[in-house]
């Protein structure tokens, strides 16, 4: 189809004097093979085409216009595919993501590809191109779109093909009731900060008229009105605002387990009730001010310890975000789409390649190889056959399989990985804090010292006696104590967010300060976690064998293909037909200078060095002696060139080693990759203890059975178990979800460094607490000196109060835990 370019044409245009084409869709340059001869439009890729054709024919070419006022924005080719999304139909996952709505029915649908307003506008237009289709709302910065439609009038994989052919390719969005969920909760809590805060300010502007009133004489009907209303406004405060506190030392005394709730609502109650007992005398002071100011820093300070708190996705999602939403279910040679949770034992499942297998089962039919990676750490593919065992979430690599399907949903090896997740987390006991462990006889000292004051001064004056008690209460109120830690660690947290690190709790980073064992993955973690040509070795007098290698291999999908092209940069053009593809093997292609063989040395010299001449022999026992994995090229039975490949340990890994070692940790290497390799990548970072071939099992019993506090640092959902069961769980960038959700530690930033920023951040901000903690405790002596012997009253106890607060707050956010983040 053939087009007028729309009024935006200078967003998709050609450089003829360059001799580059735009892609008339997305702008991108278009590959020499689609450019063709003529002067009509030229388009990437097939996505673009179609998406351009459907804003045509429809008349949404105003797309293009809001896409030429983002001039600067990114350009992203057209996602679409040629799924069916026949699943979506099925009663089983109408069940779990689609809500009755009184318009019909309701989903919400995370969308490949959105990036900017002209999207948004396209998404929206959905309802003008699929009749009973009521509704496309895009909430553009998470990419989801809620859709409401009557299911009577159209189906809703006929929704989600649509959405598809535009360009965004949909997904159920699976943390929708979760979002919802924390919404509320965020509502709640952000309503307690302020309902404490407002009532705070508008106590203090009455607070400050009684204080004038003392000063220059107020009458008795204004000073009554200003205390009952003080009364008044402090009631929310206390007994809603201040909820979660009460709520926490009931709970703490049930237990019989002290923890700082307990002497914050103790001062909180012992504040409040004295000034109402104030209040109905008429005289005395009273100290709702401080008590609402007091809950209000405290609602703020715990809000943004949750905020670091919170896990990636909750338990129930983990079992999923690993395996398909959809498969594809044969009867006879006809394919269904059905969902996973269709899914019965014994049914016969087609896999295609680049797609993860839906179900623990055997292959049936065909040959393939597998990215087993993903539970078992092995960067190398493994080569199946019918008969052989293959497990959800792996990846089919190379060739259609069909495969028989034994165990699904929790019953599969990924299902039980996340179940043994889960159980660790129960397991772990929390550690307390510090402040905790101080306020177990924080509170018992300031109660038997209330008492004792309060009998030493009755012997002079109850009336004294009652105000040195309430003076003490006040003044020994724990406001710094309890802000002590959650402030610094509120503080360290958000300045590791800053620096790439996210932190899920303070408890964390004091665990972190004690000698630990840290076990390292590697692959993906010490490494950089991709292969890349490590060694090209040319038998001499050869020419263009690199060209011509990646012009051979461009045509598979298998990792080590992928890297001998990347090598390359510029591969020769070799026609697909002249291209076989050896499962497990390799690849082997007819040229016009002979037959090429590309693969294994198994495959090209099943004999080993003995079926290699001198020199392919002498630079085969080179690759293997660097811990590489070698391929071997040949043109008739003459091997020409021999390749080693393999994973770069990463630049800063050794010193950043060293450093963990230098403050008295131990470090090892725990992977499911090659013993081999494993061995290799110790001997270089001068690590002791190593161990290769680890299956996601093993690695969590080596974690559970350390002597030391275990930390675990890795990428993949084979150490998902692992990082959970470890004191410290660290996921690095680049890992599965699974690992991420498992994991205390999120790493954004590539490298084996930001893990020792993490510690000595950890070490600085244990400092902090600690210095907090000594000046809080410093307070409370001096202020209960001062208020036990008379020299300050309930007035001044509450006027000295704040300045503790104030110092606590200074030191935790003024404190450079962690690194501050680089400008550009």
């Amino acid at each position: 189809m053939t087009a007028a370019l729309p009024a935006s044409a200078r967003y998709a245009s050609t450089d003829a004097s360059a001799g580059v084409r735009e892609c008339a869709h997305c702008a991108l340059p278009v590959p020499s093979a689609r450019r063709g001869d003529g002067d009509g439009h030229a388009f990437c890729c097939d996505g673009c085409a179609t998406v351009y054709a459907i804003l045509h024919d429809h008349g949404l070419t105003a797309y293009y216009d809001l896409k030429a006022q983002d001039a600067d924005g990114e350009r992203v080719a057209a996602a679409t595919t040629d799924h069916g999304y026949r699943e979506y139909d099925d009663p089983t996952f109408a069940e779990r993501f689609v809500v009755g709505d009184p318009e019909g029915a309701r989903i919400d649908l995370y969308l490949e590809g959105v990036h900017c307003v002209a999207c948004l506008w396209l998404i929206e237009r959905l309802p003008e191109l699929v009749p009973g289709v009521r509704e496309a709302r895009l909430d553009i910065t998470r990419s989801v779109v809620r859709v409401r439609w009557s299911p009577a009038e159209v189906e809703l994989s006929t929704v989600a093909r649509w959405l598809d052919r535009l360009g965004y390719p949909p997904h159920p969005y699976r943390a929708s009731h979760l979002q919802a969920a924390r919404k509320r909760e965020d509502r709640r809590w952000l309503m307690r900060m302020a309902v404490a805060g407002a009532t705070a300010g508008n106590i203090m502007l009455m607070s400050f008229a009684l204080y004038s009133g003392d000063f220059f004489g107020m009458a008795a009907p204004y000073a009554h009105f200003f205390r009952y209303g003080s009364m008044l406004l402090a009631l929310p405060a206390v007994f809603w605002a201040g909820q979660p506190f009460l709520r926490g030392a009931i709970n703490a005394i049930r237990t019989r387990t002290a923890q700082m709730d307990v002497p914050i609502a103790l001062g909180i109650l012992a504040g409040f009730f004295s000034g109402v007992v104030n209040t109905v005398r008429g005289e005395g002071d009273i100290y709702f001010d401080s008590v609402a100011t007091l809950i209000f820093a405290l609602l703020v300070g715990r809000r943004l310890q949750q905020r670091q708190q919170r896990i990636a996705a909750d338990a129930a999602e983990l079992k999923h975000a690993l395996t398909p939403l959809h498969a594809r279910r044969l009867h006879g040679d006809v394919a269904t789409d059905i969902p996973v949770m269709a899914i019965a034992p014994g049914d016969r499942l087609e896999v295609r390649p680049g797609e993860p297998f839906p179900a623990d089962g055997a292959v049936d039919e065909g040959e393939t190889t597998v990215d087993a990676a993903v539970l078992t750490g092995e960067s190398r593919p493994v080569a199946v056959r019918p008969g052989d065992p293959v497990h959800a979430g792996t990846v089919n690599l190379s060739g259609r399989v069909v495969m028989r399907a034994e165990r699904t949903g929790l019953e599969t090896r990924v299902g039980q990985i996340m179940e043994a997740v889960e159980e660790a987390a129960r397991r772990r006991a929390p550690i307390t804090s510090l402040a905790d462990r101080i306020s177990g006889w924080f509170v018992a000292v300031v109660v038997v010292l209330a008492v004792g004051v309060f009998a030493a001064w009755a012997t002079v004056s109850v009336e004294l006696a009652v105000d040195r008690a309430i003076a003490l209460l006040i003044v020994s109120c724990p406001c710094a104590l309890g802000m002590a830690t959650p402030l610094a660690v509120a503080a360290a947290l958000g300045r590791g967010a800053r620096a790439g690190i996210l932190i899920k709790g303070g408890d964390v980073l004091e665990r972190l300060t004690r000698p630990c064992t840290f076990f390292f993955d590697k692959t993906g973690t010490l490494t950089e976690g991709g292969f890349r040509v490590l060694a090209w070795h040319e038998r001499p007098g050869e020419r263009g064998l690199v060209s011509r290698v990646a012009g051979i291999e461009q045509h598979a999908v298998h990792p080590l293909a992928r890297a001998l092209v990347a090598h390359a940069g510029d591969p020769e053009k070799i026609a697909p037909e002249r291209i076989t593809h050896a499962i497990g093997k390799g690849l082997k292609a007819d040229l016009d200078d002979g037959r090429y063989r590309v693969g294994s040395v198994a495959w090209i010299a099943p004999g080993g060095p003995a079926d290699l001449d001198g020199w392919a022999s002498a630079r085969l026992d080179d690759v293997l002696a660097t811990g590489a994995t070698p391929v071997l090229v040949a043109r008739g039975e003459q091997v020409v060139a021999v390749v080693g490949l393999g994973d770069e340990v990463r630049s800063d890994a050794r010193a950043s080693l060293d450093a963990l070692r230098a403050w008295g940790h131990e470090v090892q290497i725990l992977s499911g990759d090659h013993p081999a390799a494993v061995a290799r990548t110790a001997e270089r970072l001068g690590v002791a203890e190593a161990r290769g071939g680890a299956r996601p099992e093993t690695k969590l019993d080596v974690v559970e059975a350390s002597v030391r506090p275990a930390v675990m640092v890795g990428d993949g959902v084979n150490d998902a178990a692992a990082l959970s069961a470890a004191a410290v769980g660290v996921a690095v960038h680049g890992g599965a979800e699974a690992s991420l959700a498992a994991a205390d530690v999120f790493i954004t930033r590539a490298g084996v460094g930001p893990v020792v920023e993490l510690v000595a951040g950890a070490r600085r901000t244990m400092g902090v607490i600690r210095r907090n903690l000594v000046f809080s405790l410093l307070y409370n002596v001096v202020g209960i000196t001062l208020a036990a012997t008379g020299v300050i009253g309930p007035l001044g106890a509450a006027v000295l109060m704040p300045f503790s607060s104030l110092t606590v707050v200074a030191s935790s956010y003024q404190a450079r835990t962690f690194p501050s983040p680089r400008r550009s």
